[in-house]
């Protein structure tokens, strides 16, 4: 069975990395990483060491450690205009991908739908519950 400790330190330490990048995509629809979508990707990280897929569970607890500092040090390093940013963290994206064809595939794919839920948490950031209750049909510039 191929799992994480098939992986070099280096791959397994880029692979740490996913959740940030993920985050970073996530929040980049406004051009930047605000508070909000900061603190959600920091909150999920941390719900995914005790209630995410069992499989992912110290992969968690290993992206937990210094998530912030290193989300925001990647966040550093972007191209500031978000077109530019889009395609540089696509691009780190994709790195990551072949990173993933060295696991089975049942992390592969754990790790896939693990990605999914950071990029609707994060894209949620600044979802508000009353906006959808009082205006449950899309306005644009209200509820997104």
């Amino acid at each position: 069975m191929k799992d994480f400790k098939n992986l070099t330190t280096e791959e397994y330490n880029k692979l740490l990395q996913f959740p940030a990048y993920i985050s970073l995509l996530a929040a980049n629809v406004d051009g930047y990483l605000d508070d909000a979508e900061k603190d959600a990707a920091a909150e999920l990280t941390h719900i995914k060491t005790f209630s995410g897929d069992p499989l992912l569970v110290k992969f968690f607890e290993d992206v937990e450690v210094g998530f912030q500092e290193q989300m925001m040090n990647l966040n550093s390093k972007l191209p500031i205009e978000r077109d530019q940013r889009e395609m540089a963290i696509k691009d780190k994206l994709s790195k990551l991908e072949n990173t993933l064809t060295l696991l089975d595939e049942k992390y592969a794919k754990a790790l896939h739908k693990s990605m999914k839920s950071f990029k609707e948490h994060v894209s949620q950031a600044h979802h508000n519950v009353l906006v959808d209750f009082l205006f449950p049909i899309p306005i644009k510039g209200l509820s997104y």
